[in-house]
């Protein structure tokens, strides 16, 4: 199977030893033999956290894994599964869904023999938590439980005339004060609108009532429940606030959005929103060799990075460097609807009796997929990491500047109209030159973000946490600290995501019950980025590209965004 071209991470290497000791501060308490370390305390429960187990499905754009982690954070089996991308039409990309879920399977069955091989077993695993790709729409057969079509995945563009018909809508500019997202291709309200309209399947089951919608965990949760057979239908409040269905004061479905995307409820089934970690609402896993574990939490993949890094505080972020590019930043609870291009999120909710904490979030479309297009289309190297030995060969970017807007620009341009545009290549523009300009269109975007979180917030960012394949490059990190001119922080576990997926697991079963339980979680042997260059010359690179963004507009002719 070919390599993932979109995770630069070394997969074995992440496999750390199971006696690793986390960093802890020593401070001094009392008890009745008098004076003793926290050392000692802590070390006591870590040596208890190491012979507990959640597992996490981490099921991403391109690949899905299963990582077993012990409860001090430390994966202890894994397993990676690619599956295809589909992409019949320009602008189109569907994934299978069946293959979605054959991918879980895989990936459960492969990492438990590495964990009984180690000498555990089964009931060492307490629970499961589950992370997914976002926005992505699936329709299914309520009766059967068959996908109707393929999954529309977040970066299909198929959708831009449907955006734009429904942008001069009546009640259109009202949609974000109600539900934190602005009209895109990007949100699953949107896709699934289109299919409603285009798909005869989806039409038939609509109007019969049989018809099923839900992002990809609902569906995995479908599946791993038993199907028509176990009847769960669900969904959590992060991945909810994905649709542009849910009110992100309620946290339920709004009538009013609804209506506007023409929906009725009577023929076709939403999935209940739950919390982000419930012991119950979850359901267990039917069969396989995890049968009967109960799964207790689920977010959407950005969120469970959020919680991986233990950003539980306002004015905490991360920025993710997957195939995309997403940056969130807590901002406590109570909503924040944007005034600068950016969407109201919810961060995460770990369970009934705890309030929602919502974020900012920055979406940049293109990163590691921009490595990938080097790779695959102009086969500038066969492996994606080798991307940082590329841009090695050279100082700078050559005067290069890479506007990757394969799918136009996300927040906070919000540009529809715009294509991928390299501006400034001379006789002398060598591979490394595009290799650096490429890393450095997911920094600058990055830049641009977070300007409009500051200015949302009223605060400035002091620090950036960072995960994601292209994370890995110590040349994207350093440029990014450089261009955004505040430390950068990448951590030694690089399975940020799935870390979150099962801290969240973990709160759903009393596992930790306050946050800072978890200060000292995945925060050893931290990397970090301090910026090189001086205030000017990164003000100086970010002009140059906020001019090349603006160049890059009007290249998608009108007529050529019409539904297909």
């Amino acid at each position: 199977m070919r390599k993932n071209p979109f995770d630069m991470s070394d997969l074995d290497a992440e496999i750390e030893s199971q006696d690793q000791r986390h960093e802890v501060r020593i401070r001094a308490s009392f008890s009745e033999d008098g004076p003793r370390s926290l050392l000692q305390d802590e070390d006591r429960r870590n040596d208890n956290l190491k012979d507990r187990f959640i597992g996490a499905i981490d099921q991403g754009t391109t690949s899905t894994r299963f990582i077993i982690f012990d409860c001090t954070g430390n994966p202890i089996a894994k397993y990676q599964s690619e599956f295809r991308q589909l992409h019949e039409h320009s602008g189109w990309h569907e994934q299978d869904p069946i293959e979605l879920v054959d991918s879980v399977y895989t990936c459960i069955e492969e990492a438990m023999k590495t964990f009984l091989a180690l000498g555990h077993s089964k009931s060492d695993i307490e629970a499961i938590g589950i992370t997914s790709q976002r926005e992505t729409t699936l329709c299914w057969d309520w009766e059967t439980g068959e996908p109707l079509c393929h999954a529309i995945a977040w970066p299909d563009t198929r959708t831009k005339g449907l955006v734009r018909e429904l942008k001069a809508q009546k009640g259109a500019d009202e949609l974000k004060n109600i539900c934190g997202l602005p009209l895109s291709t990007y949100p699953s309200s949107v896709s699934l609108l289109w299919l409603i309209r285009n798909n005869e399947a989806v039409k038939q089951a609509y109007d019969e009532g049989r018809l099923t919608f839900g992002t990809v965990d609902s569906w995995l949760l479908f599946n791993l429940n038993g199907g028509p057979e176990g009847g769960h239908h669900v969904t959590d409040v992060t991945n909810a606030s994905r649709t542009m269905f849910m009110n992100l004061e309620t946290l339920d479905y709004d009538q009013r959005l609804l209506d506007f995307f023409g929906l009725d409820r009577k023929k076709i089934r939403l999935p209940k929103i739950i919390p982000s970690s419930d012991p119950d609402g979850y359901g267990y896993i039917r069969s396989g060799p995890l049968e009967g574990v109960p799964i207790t939490s689920c977010l959407g993949d950005q969120s469970a990075a959020l919680v991986g890094h233990c950003a539980f505080t306002p004015g905490t972020a991360k920025n993710t460097y997957g195939t995309g590019c997403f940056l969130l930043y807590n901002v406590g609870e109570k909503p924040v609807i944007s005034k600068h291009g950016l969407l109201g999120t919810v961060g995460f909710q770990l369970g009934r009796n705890r309030k929602p904490v919502y974020a900012l979030e920055g979406s940049v479309a293109v990163a590691g997929s921009g490595v990938s297009f080097l790779m695959n289309n102009m086969g500038f190297f066969r492996d994606s990491r080798k991307v940082s030995e590329v841009a090695a060969t050279v100082p700078d970017n050559g005067g290069c500047i890479f506007v990757t807007a394969f799918s136009g620009l996300f927040a906070p341009y919000w540009i529809d109209d715009a294509k991928g545009t390299i501006f400034g290549i001379t006789q002398h523009t060598q591979r490394g030159h595009i290799a650096r300009a490429t890393m450095e269109a997911a920094c600058f975007q990055t830049k641009a973000i977070l300007d409009a979180m500051e200015m949302d917030s009223g605060h400035k960012l002091s620090e950036l946490a960072v995960d994601g394949g292209m994370s890995n490059s110590d040349i994207c990190m350093q440029t990014q600290a450089d261009i955004i001119q505040i430390p950068v922080e990448r951590p030694a576990m690089h399975e940020t995501t799935a870390l979150g997926a099962a801290i969240a697991a973990g709160f759903a079963i009393d596992i930790w019950r306050e946050f800072s339980e978890l200060r000292n979680m995945n925060r050893a042997n931290r990397t970090c980025f301090e910026p090189a260059i001086s205030t000017a010359q990164s003000a100086k690179m970010y002009k140059q590209w906020s001019k090349a963004v603006e160049m890059s507009r009007g290249w998608v002719d009108t007529s050529e965004m019409q539904d297909e």
